[in-house]
């Protein structure tokens, strides 16, 4: 099958699939019936500001504001009117913008909430969102979401969501957080919220009134229903910025904001190498200024990010790379605007270089400066610059440089340029990145994207390129993208990420939404089909992989994916796969299966498990990895999850098992106070991992934050001492110009 696929992806035939796959595309958008308007709807100035509790009928700041309904469903029934009542006020003063909804419900003892912690999931809770697309460009804005607990529910959009989710450089980036407010109620005609949104915690252009693009989305959880105010293909979702809703007449004071956050820190250490308990603190402050209502200066000095929750653990059973997100709230606002490449594959800067070694120890960060936003309504501009400081035996100190600059255009189309440059003491060590970026949106269902990149390094090596070309289709029935990437041996961005060098890359992907009118409960089948190859400049065949399969999504919420995988894997040197096991050179073709099936996720029990059986380098694995979710109202949540390898390959000590083990805990005392635990155990390394995290929030990220952290690593020859580090930091935001 492998030999077949070689040669069928030839580079003449592959020229030419492109060719017939943009045409035949292209013809079909040109032909399409454009879509109905998107509703528009006017912002009212309130006479006082309402009182934050959640009681939106009997507040009269609200009277005489006009409400935005008529919601329409995507989930389950596509184009119908939602089931319920909802009803959105849009107001402002000088200072805030203020968002009421009144979200009607006939059966309020089935309202379900799930977690009452900051930027918990909203997607199994009744909950209600508002993207916001302040600066009108049809491709960016912001999500402020609750739920019936009043949780605060902050994200930054970018590309309409696009580049993957959740990350700090996709397009989507939920670690972002703002100053605001929100408080929710239930009663007896359902739910109800306020938010108060601080136009300095927003970004916009400078006209004194302005119409904004936004959308609102409310999720029905016992019905799995989804609705939006300006409706949706079954598609997209409520980051589809260009089909989003007018907010008309609102007027936006002037920006004059200054916000500065000192932190204070202590921490004892123990264990280890340590004789005794090691004592210290820290000083350090964030400091936030806008300098047009769109462009914001962001400067830190000692910068400390002892409240982010420590990195999972992770199973490396190949020879290439690991990713591992960014959670430091310094380098999240604006993230999206950096991020240039093949998310998790090729990017040009990958801010954990910055004061994260590659063992991920941290290095000290003296400080940096961040000048982020837009210039006029399209201009897109950012300039980041960082130092860290030296650590012996580890790292020099080294000085970071980031300059981007990218031009949105009409439908969500877009060209930029980036360029990242690392610098290291002492001259002479210097290594340099840059970048062509771009897309372009074709009609409603088709873009086109891609990127161009070189580095130079001082020194041998290092001078090298890597671009992308792909093309993306989605439709309501049918979603297609392809791509070819091309990396080579030299391309080195040291401020970036590659998962491996040296290597062209063909990758293809199609899937059907079929949704039954009447067969066993179905919601929607999802059959698809994906193929990724991997070549070195040499012609020789690395990694293949073919994926068939289809999920069976239930409208009670249970899901199944049922799946089959052909691989391929072209190892040229010998590498060790785990401690004392090596995996020779050859070529390994496999088959195996792939299932993955969980329940009712909104339910206060729940459960899932994925894996895989098949041949694996030669050799035979089993892969498991169940997991259980329970819930008790909406201040406890806890999971627990197990993944298992058990892995028999035809070398000496070629069978072994891998054993990763997880445990995470949650109680919200208040959408504000939380304790979290988060225990890790990796059974072959015989490593212990604990970190516990009290934090009583302020605002934003800011307040007092109580972390205990503890690593039993006797497994891998570590002195027989547990490594403890207890840490309290407290940090205040001060807004001088208000």
């Amino acid at each position: 099958m492998f030999m077949y696929l070689e040669v069928l992806l030839s580079k003449r035939v592959l020229r030419e699939l492109f060719l017939c796959v943009l045409l035949l595309w292209t013809s079909a958008v040109v032909a399409a019936v454009p879509s109905a308007q998107p509703p528009v709807g006017k912002a009212h100035r309130l006479d006082a500001a309402p009182a934050i509790d959640g009681e939106v009928q009997a507040d009269p700041a609200w009277h005489g504001a006009l409400a935005f309904t008529n919601f329409w469903q995507t989930e389950p029934d596509e184009g119908q009117s939602a089931t319920q009542k909802t009803e959105v006020f849009v107001g402002f003063t000088n200072d805030t913008l203020y968002i009421g909804v009144v979200l009607h419900d006939t059966n309020p003892e089935g309202i379900i909430v799930s977690s009452s912690q900051r930027d918990a999931s909203l997607d199994e809770t009744d909950s209600f969102q508002v993207f916001i697309d302040s600066f009108m460009d049809r491709q960016n804005g912001f999500v402020f979401g609750t739920n019936p607990a009043g949780i605060e529910y902050d994200a930054q959009v970018t590309r309409e969501g696009s580049g993957g989710n959740f990350g700090a450089g996709s397009g989507f980036n939920l670690n972002w957080d703002t100053t605001w407010t929100v408080k929710a109620k239930i009663s007896d005609i359902g739910w109800s919220a306020e938010m108060a949104i601080p136009f300095k915690s927003l970004r916009y252009g400078p006209e004194d009134v302005q119409s904004w693009g936004i959308n609102f989305q409310r999720n029905i959880r016992r019905n799995n229903e989804t609705a939006f105010w300006a409706p949706l293909s079954m598609q997209h979702d409520l980051y589809r910025a260009s089909e989003a809703g007018t907010v008309e007449g609102i007027d936006v004071p002037s920006q004059k904001n200054l916000q500065v956050m000192p932190y204070v820190l202590g921490l004892a250490n123990s264990g280890g190498a340590l004789n005794g308990t090691k004592f210290d603190h820290e000083l350090g402050v964030d400091i936030k200024y806008s300098i047009t209502p769109s462009l914001t200066l962001d400067a830190t000095y000692n910068t400390d990010f002892a409240q982010v929750e420590v990195d999972e653990f992770q199973v490396n059973l190949d020879r290439f790379s690991l990713f591992l997100p960014e959670q430091r709230p310094f380098f999240l606002e604006n993230a999206g605007q950096f991020a240039v490449g093949s998310p998790e594959e090729v990017e040009l800067f990958f801010s954990r270089r910055i004061g994260i070694g590659d063992d991920g120890e941290q290095i000290p960060i003296a400080g940096g400066v961040r000048v982020s936003g837009k210039l006029g309504d399209s201009t897109n501009v950012g300039f980041l610059q960082m130092r860290s400081d030296s650590v012996s035996g580890t790292a020099p100190r080294n000085d970071y440089s980031v300059a981007r600059v990218s031009q949105e255009l009409a439908n969500r189309s877009s060209v930029g340029a980036i360029f990242v440059n690392r610098h290291g003491s002492g001259g002479g060590d210097n290594n340099t990145a840059y970048a062509l970026d771009g897309r372009w949106g074709i009609g409603t269902n088709l873009t086109l994207s891609g990127f161009a990149a070189k580095t130079q390094t001082s020194g041998a090596g290092g001078d090298g390129h890597a671009f992308k070309a792909g093309i993306d289709h989605s439709s309501e029935l049918w979603s297609s993208s392809y791509s070819y990437t091309e990396v080579d041996e030299e391309f080195n961005p040291e401020v970036g990420f590659t998962s491996r060098r040296g290597f062209r890359k063909l990758s293809g992907f199609s899937l059907r939404r079929i949704r039954p009118d009447n067969l066993w409960g179905l919601q929607e089948l999802r059959p698809h089909i994906s193929y990724r190859g991997f070549w070195d400049f040499d012609g020789f065949y690395e990694t293949g992989f073919v994926h068939v399969d289809n999920h069976w999504e239930w409208k009670g919420g249970t899901e199944i994916h049922t799946g089959v995988n052909f691989t391929h894997e072209g190892v040229k040197e010998a590498f060790e796969i785990v401690d004392g096991v090596t995996v020779q050179p050859g070529s390994f073709n496999h088959s195996e299966l792939a299932y993955v099936a969980f329940t009712n996720q909104g339910a206060p029990l729940s459960f899932s498990v994925r894996g895989l059986i098949g041949g694996f380098f030669g050799g035979d694995r089993f892969q498991a990895i169940p997991s259980m979710q329970f819930r008790m109202g909406d201040a406890f949540t806890s999971e627990i999850s197990w993944s298992h390898n058990s892995i028999d390959l035809p070398v000496p000590n070629g069978k072994f098992d891998v054993d990763l083990a997880r445990l995470r805990l949650t109680y919200s005392f208040t959408p504000k106070m939380s304790i979290q635990a988060l225990v890790q155990y990796n059974k072959r390394d015989e490593v212990f991992a604990t970190n516990f995290r009290f934090a009583w929030i302020q605002s934003a990220n800011a307040g007092l934050y109580l972390v205990y952290n503890e690593v039993d690593d006797d497994g891998l020859g570590a002195p027989n001492k547990p490594r403890r580090e207890f840490i309290l930091k407290y940090s205040r935001i001060f807004n001088l110009l208000n």
